[in-house]
């Protein structure tokens, strides 16, 4: 008996299971959607497909739901899913009840080939856009579905960048693109030893099994060790029709918290590229910012993205963390999620929404009721006045002082001989969970502070500084050089995530207490264990 689909349109009706029945992600979808806030068309396989998929190797009812489910989007966006005239790409979400950020998997532009390709300069007259998401499909795909290793597609994006001379994939024109979408097609055929799929629907119903499968990665499994997730249960699979923001021009990808994650401040804390998709965001790969850049470039979006962030606070009474989207100068919106945020956030935050009236004091007690509000404190530098070695991006605050280990390994064996550590890392992906748990700070020369990597470190009340210019690692040697000066692994290093500061050695640190939130706190509930002094 097929399990069925639940629809992500407009005036479609919500489950009555909730979250538990479909993931978090397409619940929040579905309530979005309902509110007449931009989500492109979806519909959602729920939860109890996960645990049917992961026990069973052949599925016809799993095909047939597909289908129907595509037959849902081609009505709601007019295109046709495997045209070669409107061609219709789609993305496979994970989300699982409780949210999960970037321990599972996705593929996007699912559902393009070599004559689809074709076809899709043809629609949108934009070659650049087709070829860049074709080799992104055939790179997903490999390593996300196939399982194959990365390093021998992104060796290829390097050769490619090398010869055009440029830093980013982005930089690239449809010319070389073209090339490198071919070249990629021809590796995955001598690694994997089978061509790539050409037909649209065995790409989509082989990226689904993969995401259903993905909640038993090893890196899910470990940060639901970590934040006390029953293993039990699984994903729902969220398919979404495309949008694109590597379409150039006022286009690009972002990711935005309505309210600071470290610090609880109001106001947008955003990252965004231009010419970009979400995965370049969140994947941490890049240097990200670009939120000025976008706020003069595009005034009237960003005027937008501050209405949406209002809208989704007044419809989930939290602060939000949302993926949007702008393809040529319009606004959607991906997903939506309660923000991980650290515990002095999470007072500030909840204070702040009890005297805007969006929360009842009851409520912002339960909500911290998990935090132990006697130990919330912020450490800071004792002698702000020290040069650092280098700075970088602030993406939790804090201080933390340890001995540089530059992988997860060297973090653990570390830590278990109880030593504090600070994982130095070009880019942290999520991959690197036993390594962050392991460690009191983290440090990248890439990324940006909204990446699911400095997500899952804020949450796990870590600092983190990424982004830093100055830093270089070189592996072989097992050494790092910081702002000019080379340091072996095991040498200490302190971070700053109040002044963004990276410094050699050990700093001397002070401790403050929320004193504002915890009085407030304690004048809400007399017995609140938040004495101030």
């Amino acid at each position: 008996m097929s399990l069925g689909l639940y629809k992500i349109v407009p005036q479609s009706a919500l489950p009555k299971g909730g979250p538990a029945e479909v993931g978090n992600k397409a619940w929040n979808l579905m309530r979005m959607c309902a509110a007449g806030l931009p989500v492109p068309p979806a519909f959602v396989l729920p939860i109890e497909w996960c645990r049917r998929v992961r026990t069973q190797a052949d599925d016809n009812d799993l095909e047939r739901t597909l289908l129907s489910g595509i037959a849902t989007l081609e009505a709601a966006t007019g295109l046709g899913f495997g045209s070669p005239r409107h061609p219709l790409l789609v993305s496979v979400r994970s989300g699982a009840a409780v949210s999960m950020p970037g321990m599972m998997e996705t593929v996007l532009n699912i559902g393009i080939n070599a004559e689809i390709v074709e076809g899709l300069i043809g629609y949108i007259g934009n070659p650049r856009l087709a070829w860049d998401c074709y080799r992104r499909l055939v790179q997903g795909y490999a390593h996300v579905v196939q399982g194959l290793p990365s390093d021998a597609f992104d060796e290829l994006v390097a050769g490619a960048l090398s010869r055009a001379g440029v830093e980013a994939e982005r930089e690239l024109d449809y010319v070389i693109l073209r090339q490198l979408a071919r070249d990629l097609l021809a590796r995955f055929g001598e690694v994997a030893g089978i061509p790539f799929p050409d037909d649209p629907y065995e790409q989509l119903r082989r990226a689904t099994v993969a995401v259903f499968r993905s909640w038993n990665a090893p890196k899910a499994l470990t940060y639901r060790a970590a934040s006390g997730i029953e293993h039990e249960g699984g994903t729902g699979a969220t398919i979404q029709s495309m949008v694109f923001g590597n379409a150039s021009g006022p286009s690009g990808a972002g990711v935005a918290f309505t309210r600071d994650p470290a610090t609880g401040a109001p106001g947008l804390y955003l990252d965004f590229e231009f010419n970009a998709q979400g995965e370049d965001v969140v994947g941490g790969r890049l240097v990200t910012g670009g939120d000025r850049r976008l706020r003069r470039t595009l005034p009237s979006v960003w005027a937008q993205l501050e209405q949406a962030g209002q809208a989704l606070e007044a419809l989930f009474h939290d602060a939000q963390d949302f993926e949007f989207t702008i393809q040529s100068g319009i606004l959607y919106l991906l997903q939506s999620r309660s923000a991980k945020r650290t515990p002095w956030a999470a007072l500030r935050i909840a204070v702040d929404q009890v005297d805007e009236g969006l929360i009842s004091p009851s409520e912002a007690l339960s909500r911290l009721a998990p935090i132990d509000l006697e130990s919330v404190v912020r450490t800071r530098a004792a002698d702000p006045a020290i040069e650092p070695l280098a700075r970088a991006q602030v993406a939790s605050i804090g201080v933390a002082v340890g001995a540089i280990a530059l992988d997860s390994n060297a973090a653990k064996r570390m830590a278990n001989a109880r030593m504090p550590v600070i994982l130095v890392r070009r880019e942290a992906e999520t991959a690197d969970i036993s390594g962050m748990t392991s460690a009191a700070g983290i440090l990248t020369a890439v990324g940006g502070r909204t990446s699911h990597a400095a997500v899952v470190a804020r949450q796990l009340g870590k600092v983190c500084l990424v982004a830093c210019p100055d830093l270089e690692i070189d592996l072989s040697q097992r050494s790092c050089r910081i702002g000019g000066k080379t340091m072996q692994e095991g040498e200490f290093v302190s971070l700053d995530g109040n002044s963004a500061g990276v410094y050699a050695g050990k700093i001397e640190i002070l401790t403050e207490r929320p004193e504002r939130e915890l009085s407030r706190i304690a004048s809400w509930h007399p017995s609140a264990k938040c004495a101030t002094g």
